[in-house]
């Protein structure tokens, strides 16, 4: 049965085409036929991973392997950290909840995962199954092969690995397919974060593992529409055939398990320095506002953000009575990364917010849209295509404000959903 959420969540769905097109670089054109077909793909995926019979089986498999990953990867890091990664305490504890520490606990994830889908790539797994989704999106979206081919990487990998994938052809992408890619791999989030996401949110809310794996997935569609509201390709252009052959190898399984391993090192390294600076940056910021009262509290980023996302999180389909909660973790992901977001989410206890509210913001905060993945976007563009640097600085952040709303895109269209498709 519909109800008036799921109508807000539509109209949220309005709001958003709308905001792409008026930005739009050429308003006179707009892909009618695009936008229909990539809601009913968003659609057809989301009913597909949980309405279908037998797919229940597959999302609790897929938890199982975010469990098993888990746990695995708590050994190894109990070997090295001990005590600290959660292992036997030296001390009795009086606080349990306390002994969680970010950089032990979820980060070595990270590392294990990034490892592993080297070794899955190296070994064709990978890449057949990105091969199936690029040639998916080719057919149902109408994007060139080497477009649909980068969407589809984005889904699995970081969004500097998915480039590196068609690296043979970034050289001939057009100004709109440099866009599409940048806008894909800010609204969807690696494999290797996928897990460490999940981990966060496993204990307040059910199937988390599969949430967190179909929005990256669906995201994917909503980012290649805004892509192409804001910057249309023009007749006659894009376009660029893919053979499927890689730039990204590995010269062996024990090759890709140590290269998977350093390149998750950097970006365990990369999300540790943005956490550090951005979080210090917001506390001093609040410092400077601790002089300010509101509404009888204290004024603070947190609380700012609260205010002026709250009618967009409402937008989406949350009710208003978590609409400043929700609103408070958008802002919180815009300018202090999903991680922060997903770790205030998950802290928030069951009774803080509804199911609903809850499912919702898995889908709007899993994407990289972030302040900090500008910079991380700028710098790696720049390195695989310093021809078109001035290109990439020109539109980065039209993309920050696509992949932001794509991710919200999606969670309007789960929200559109019965919620009987996802009561299994």
């Amino acid at each position: 049965m519909f109800s008036t959420l799921n109508l807000q969540s539509l109209l949220g769905l309005v709001v958003i085409v709308l905001a792409c097109w008026a930005v739009s670089e050429n308003r006179r054109v707009f892909p009618w036929r695009l936008t229909l077909g990539a809601v009913a793909v968003q659609a057809a995926l989301v009913l597909a991973l949980f309405a279908i019979p037998g797919s229940q089986g597959v999302l609790a498999a897929v938890t199982g392997a975010v469990d098993g990953l888990a746990a695995a990867t708590r050994v190894g890091a109990q070997f090295v950290f001990g005590y600290l990664a959660g292992g036997d305490q030296p001390y009795v504890i009086e606080n349990r909840p306390a002994l969680f520490v970010f950089a032990f606990e979820v980060l070595p994830l990270i590392l294990v995962i990034s490892a592993l889908s080297a070794l899955l790539w190296h070994w064709r797994i990978l890449r057949w199954i990105t091969r199936g989704f690029g040639f998916l999106f080719q057919k149902t979206l109408g994007l060139g092969g080497a477009s649909a081919l980068a969407v589809a990487a984005n889904i699995f990998l970081g969004m500097i690995e998915s480039p590196i994938v068609i690296r043979a052809y970034l050289d001939k992408l057009t100004r709109s397919e440099i866009f599409l890619m940048m806008v894909v791999g800010l609204a969807t989030v690696a494999g290797s974060t996928m897990v460490a996401y999940a981990t966060l949110l496993a204990p307040v809310l059910p199937n988390a593992a599969g949430h967190v794996l179909v929005a990256s997935i669906v995201s994917a569609p909503a980012g290649v529409l805004l892509a192409r509201i804001i910057v249309p390709e023009k007749s006659g252009q894009g376009g660029a055939y893919a053979d499927y052959s890689s730039a990204l190898k590995y010269d062996s399984a024990i090759d890709a398990i140590v290269k998977g391993t350093s390149d998750g090192l950097m970006v365990v390294l990369n999300i540790s320095a943005v956490l550090i600076v951005f979080v210090a940056l917001v506390a001093l910021v609040n410092v400077m506002l601790g002089g300010f009262w509101l509404f009888g509290e204290p004024v603070t980023v947190e609380r700012l953000l609260g205010f002026v996302f709250a009618p967009v999180a409402w937008l989406v389909g949350v009710e208003w009575a978590d609409a400043q909660v929700a609103g408070r973790l958008l802002g919180v992901k815009l300018t202090l990364t999903e991680f922060v977001a997903f770790i205030q989410l998950g802290a928030v206890p069951e009774e803080g917010m509804s199911e609903r509210t809850r499912m919702l913001l898995t889908y709007a905060l899993c994407g990289f849209a972030n302040i900090g993945s500008v910079g991380i976007t700028v710098t790696g563009l720049s390195v695989l295509i310093p021809e078109r640097r001035e290109e990439v600085l020109s539109l980065v952040w039209k993309a920050l404000f696509a992949g932001f709303l794509a991710t919200l895109m999606t969670a309007s269209v789960v929200g559109a959903l019965p919620g009987s498709v996802f009561a299994r």
